[in-house]
């Protein structure tokens, strides 16, 4: 393509990774340009070619403008910025942010809870990476009581029933068919299978803090900015 811009120098400057990450994606085929797999050296056109990685479209901001919202995501919504089921997505609980912004992670649809959302491309690749091991806090309503053994599974590494194992975690009981569970990871439908694996199916899963971030008394379905503070302490500029 003539006049255009190598993909690597665009991805770099819009902050989602370095030339060298992206190089790499481009090897292993997770970019791909307008339904094909990129090539090393690829010049782009950002204004015309759609550009997506591992499958997700990547939309390229207009401004230098960085945004960080905490989003307490409803039960019923997929994370995921469209689906091609029609299935109601989170995207559309972000649509006043100016900017596209898009999920840190995600919740499945049937849980609710904090949903951290960016367009600071580089930090988001950074914190979703799975060596960050961010504490996900978890508040729990189930079927069955969680005893003592089941604490002590958890804080041993659950090895769940496909044969997943999991990173030691933290069980606390708080009453009746309730616990706190505390994670440093985020396996597919990681907590639900933690909990079925020990004879307790949950019924109601909310996430309540992820780091040193808390979802307060954000009202469900509701947004808002990061402080300044907050966002220092995602980046890992100061310590909690």
């Amino acid at each position: 393509m003539e006049n255009g811009i190598r993909i690597q120098k665009v991805l770099s400057e819009q902050g989602i990774a370095s030339r060298r990450k992206v190089e790499e994606w481009i090897t292993q085929g997770k970019i791909k340009v307008n339904g094909r797999p990129a090539v090393l050296g690829q010049k782009i056109n950002p204004n015309r070619d759609v550009v997506a990685i591992d499958g997700e479209r990547v939309y390229f901001q207009k401004s230098n403008q960085k945004y960080y919202i905490m989003l307490h995501k409803p039960r019923g919504y997929v994370t995921t910025m469209s689906d091609e089921l029609g299935r109601k997505c989170v995207a559309e609980l972000v649509e006043d942010v100016p900017e596209r912004v898009y999920p840190i992670g995600r919740l499945d649809k049937d849980s609710e809870g904090m949903l951290l959302f960016t367009n600071d491309g580089e930090l988001l690749h950074r914190l979703i990476s799975p060596k960050k091991e961010v504490a996900k806090v978890y508040y729990a309503r189930h079927e069955g009581q969680a005893n003592a053994d089941d604490i002590s599974a958890f804080a041993a590494g659950l090895t769940l029933r496909d044969g997943t194992v999991c990173l030691p975690a933290l069980l606390e009981p708080l009453g009746p068919g309730e616990s706190r569970i505390t994670v440093r990871e985020g396996k597919y439908h990681q907590v639900r299978r933690m909990m079925a694996s020990r004879n307790m199916t949950v019924t109601y899963l909310e996430r309540r803090q992820e780091g040193t971030l808390t979802l307060g008394d954000l009202p469900r379905g509701r947004t808002r900015e990061l402080t300044e503070g907050e966002i220092a302490l995602l980046e890992g500029k100061t310590q909690p």
